[in-house]
Formats: C-alpha cells, structure tokens, sequence
C-alpha cells in the first residue's frame, strides 16, 4: 500500500493541535498520538507506518460491503455532476431520495399489521433518533393525548450522542456531562443473562423476566403518560447483549397492552448484519419506528433515516399540519444514490442471505471454541456481530477489578498484533464486513485466540488470576 510518503508525526501534530475527536480524552490523546489510518481494501485497513489491521469492527459498525467497492465512489461521482445537493424543504425532492425511499419500503418486512411505507431522512443515527422523539410526540398531540410525553428506554442501551440521543440511551458516562437525561426520558433494566440472571433462571425465563421491567415501569409512571419503549434488536455498543429468544415477543405483548409506540434503534442491526434486511423479522416483533444509519451506506458517506410504520404515518399525514422539524441534508441526493449503490451490491451478492446460512453459521461455531479459554466467561454470535467476556474465574464468572482495565490490555494487543477489534469493559466484541470468507474468519479466530493468550500472560505475570 502506498503509506510511505506520508509524515505521521507530522499529521498527528496537526491532529492534536486542531482536532477535537469524539468519545475522546482530549488530554490523553495529546500525548500518545492518534493512529493514522491511511488506506483500506476488502476487510483490511492500513496505517501511515505500513501496518495491516484487519477490521473486524467493520469501521464503526457500518462498512457491510468492506473497503474499496468502486461501485459506491461511480455513484457519488456521477451523482455530484449532476445533482450535488438541493433541500427537500419546500415541497421538493429529488430522484435519489424517492428512489430510496420506495426500495426502503420494499425491502421492510411487514409483520402482523405493521408495514413501513414511508421514510423520514436524516444524517445519522443520533439525528434519527431526535426525529423518532420528535415524532412520537407529535404523533401522541394529534390523537389528543398530549400527556403522553414519557419515552422509556434500557440501561447500558446506545441511541446516539445528541441531547435527545443520548438521553434515550442509558450510558450513565454520557448522562453524567449534560444534565442529561432531558425530562420525560426513563430507563429499564438490559436483558443481559450473563450478568443479570438468578441462580438457576434459564435464558427463557430471564428473557420473560426482563420485558416485565417494562411493565413495571409502565405502571409506576401511569400508562397514560407513556408515549414509547426504544431499543436496539442487539446492544451494539452496549457490548453485543443479545437477549434471550423470549424477550422481544414479550416486550411486544406488553406494548400492545397498553397501547404505547415501540421504536427499533436499528442502526446497527439493520441491512445485514444479523441476517436480515431488518433486525425486528429475525426477533419476532413489529415495531411503529425503525431507526436506520450507518450500513445504508456501508459508511461511505453519511446518510440515516427513520422507516416510519402505518400506523404512525396515517396519523402524521391524515391529520395534517406542520411537521417543524428536519435537517438541511434530509434526502441529500449523493448520499441517497450511494445507498442505492450500496443495496444493489448487497443484492447482487446475496450478502443477507451468507449471514443468515453461511459466514453468521461458521463464525458461531468458530467463536463458540473461545469458550474454553481460560479468560473467557462467555462467547456469544447473533450473526456477524459476537462478544465474549473477560473474567477472572470462569466458574464464578467473578469479574476482574474495573481499575486493572483488563479489556484495554486486550484491545492493545489487538492492535499490536494486526487486529481491530472493541473493548466495552471487559467485554471483547467485533462485527466485521459482511463480505468476510471463511478463510479470513480462520484468520481473524487466529488472531483473537492469539491476543487472549498474551492477555491471560499478562494477568498471571501481575497475579491477578490465581
């Protein structure tokens, strides 16, 4: 790869002197220095030092149909000389973002009576997840019932980092900058087994147990003055939780006994990444909202939305009056002609269906052999997205001390050895391309095992495991 001219120390200078990152602490970063990826191709990334990594993050959760696809570039290009951007304000739109929408609307399942005919776009997951708190609300005015303000969602669960988006999400490290919550948003307890299950509780009944959270909150803060449930098929960011198969129909029996909105947070699990089109199909509910970002676009260029189901729209629309809310870059034509391109490729490369019944089956059984590592509590795939826990003591699943950082230790491994793969706590997770082979799954197991080995050294060397 073509890495040898450029100056890193040079770019990470200019980097600490005038670039603010995000999730970042900024006076930490100052003194190590900020890796500069240079180049990617397929499911690799590589370095301004010439370093190969393979990225089994797929970027930030988003690049479905890895680095490098021409494809993708032809239709920015060809898109910008024709129609670099107009507003959709105004009673305008354009080619692109109609076109999207009605793929959209194709491509959304229809479960029981819920169907998504309608799109409602933005830049982001965050954007959409303002919007979704936006329209739930308006949506509660026009029925009458605007006491319904409250929107309940889950501990540990990640909807974004504006105000709204964050509040939504339960990350107590965001809510403690901000004054956040904002008002009128709740959480729940996650659906997290592993941590959360009784002496004996089996996965099904923790799931039933879980969703009655829900009611519970429900009936403590009045169902009348309840406008919406929100959360992610899968926790991504939360660490890869994935609830138990009782869960999510659970959570829809109690939604719909009390009449409230359920929204999808989607923006991870969508366009593939659990073998679907849609996260909500494979679990076995029928959402009113489903959020939409990253992989629309394979992150190739910004673009998020909201699949807006019927029983919303028919409100939204049939009662008429102002919406006044929505983004300068709602439907921008070039990032709508990249999603374009972007399904096209999915399409043609039957990439949802080899998640489903080829690389999602093979990297689950693959993963599953990390159970026996002596560091390793749990090893868990929904899909192409998996996580295992870092322990002490696998029998007791005692935790280590959070001031050891001993997932932080592991990620430097990773990194050290040709491997992007996140720590969220102690709990090691990846979600690579959905392009991925089986080769470079065996690649990419050799590497994880290889990391947890100089990790378990690590802690035996400081006695931190018996």
């Amino acid at each position: 790869m073509t890495t040898t001219s450029i100056n890193t120390q040079h770019i990470q200078a200019m980097d600490s002197a005038h670039f603010l990152h995000p999730f970042t602490d900024f006076k930490d970063l100052n003194t190590r220095g900020a890796r500069v990826i240079t180049e990617a191709k397929d499911i690799y990334v590589w370095d301004s030092e010439g370093r190969r990594m393979l990225d089994a993050m797929s970027g930030l959760w988003c690049v479905n149909v890895g680095y490098g696809r021409k494809e993708l570039a032809d239709a920015a290009q060809a898109q910008m000389m024709q129609l670099p951007y107009y507003n959709s304000f105004f009673q305008t739109t354009n080619v692109p973002a109609a076109t999207l929408a009605a793929k959209l609307a194709s491509l959304a399942p229809t479960v029981g009576d819920r169907s998504f005919e309608h799109v409602f776009y933005s830049s982001s997951g965050s954007e959409s997840n303002d919007s979704n708190v936006r329209m739930v609300r308006r949506y509660w005015d026009l029925l009458g019932q605007p006491e319904r303000k409250v929107i309940i969602g889950r501990v540990n669960g990640y909807h974004g980092s504006t105000m709204a988006g964050a509040s939504l999400g339960g990350m107590s490290g965001m809510h403690a900058q901000g004054d956040l919550p904002i008002p009128n948003i709740t959480h729940i307890e996650q659906p997290y087994y592993f941590e959360k299950a009784l002496p004996g509780e089996s996965s099904d009944a923790f799931g039933i147990r879980a969703a009655g959270w829900l009611e519970q909150k429900i009936l403590e803060i009045g169902p009348e003055k309840v406008a919406a449930f929100i959360g992610e098929p899968v926790q991504g960011a939360g660490g890869v939780i994935i609830p138990p198969d009782t869960y999510w129909p659970e959570i829809q029996r109690i939604v719909d006994k009390y009449g409230i909105l359920l929204v999808s947070d989607e923006v991870i699990c969508a366009f593939g990444r659990v073998g679907h089109w849609f996260a909500y199909e494979k679990f076995g509910y029928k959402p009113d909202l489903v959020t939409f970002a990253k992989a629309i676009t394979s992150g190739y260029i910004p673009l998020g939305g909201v699949m807006v189901g019927n029983r919303v729209a028919k409100v939204l629309i049939e009662q008429g009056g102002e919406f006044n809310h929505g983004y300068t870059y709602s439907g921008h034509p070039v990032a709508c002609a990249v999603a374009l391109a972007n399904l096209e490729i999915m399409e043609r490369e039957n990439l949802v269906g080899r998640v489903r019944d080829d690389v999602g089956p093979y990297l689950a059984q693959q993963f599953a052999g990390l159970s026996s590592h002596p560091l390793v509590g749990v090893a868990e795939t929904c899909g192409l997205m998996a996580g295992l826990v870092l322990v002490k003591d696998k029998a007791s699943k005692t935790p280590f001390p959070s001031e050891l950082e001993v997932g932080m230790r592991c990620r430097a491994h990773c990194f050290a050895n040709g491997l992007i793969m996140r720590a969220v706590g102690d709990r090691m997770i990846i979600a690579p391309p959905l392009t991925i082979t089986h080769a470079q799954i065996d690649e990419l197991m050799a590497l994880i095992h290889k990391v947890l080995d100089l990790t378990l050294a690590d802690a035996r060397a400081a006695a931190w495991m018996d």
